[in-house]
C-alpha cells in the first residue's frame, strides 16, 4: 500500500462504484457500504476496505455540512 493512497483514491474517481456495481452492492443507487464493507474485510482487500472508510467519513462530513 502506497503512503498516497487518500490522493490515489480521489485521483481514480468512480473506481469504488465500478466495484460496488461489479459486484452488486448498489441499492437504490447507493452503495451499501457496510455490505461492501463486510465483503472487503472477508477477503482481506484492503485497498477497498479503506476507500469505504473514507467513504463513510465523507458522507458523515456532507451530513453535518462540513464538506
Amino acid at each position: 500500500m502506497t503512503k498516497y493512497w487518500i490522493q490515489k483514491s480521489v485521483k481514480h474517481k468512480g473506481s469504488l462504484r465500478k466495484w460496488a456495481e461489479k459486484h452488486y452492492f448498489i441499492k437504490n443507487g447507493k452503495i451499501d457500504i457496510e455490505k461492501a464493507l463486510k465483503y472487503a474485510r472477508k477477503n482481506k482487500l484492503t485497498y477497498r476496505i479503506r476507500q469505504l472508510n473514507l467513504a463513510k467519513t465523507l458522507k458523515r462530513l456532507r451530513k453535518n455540512n462540513l464538506f
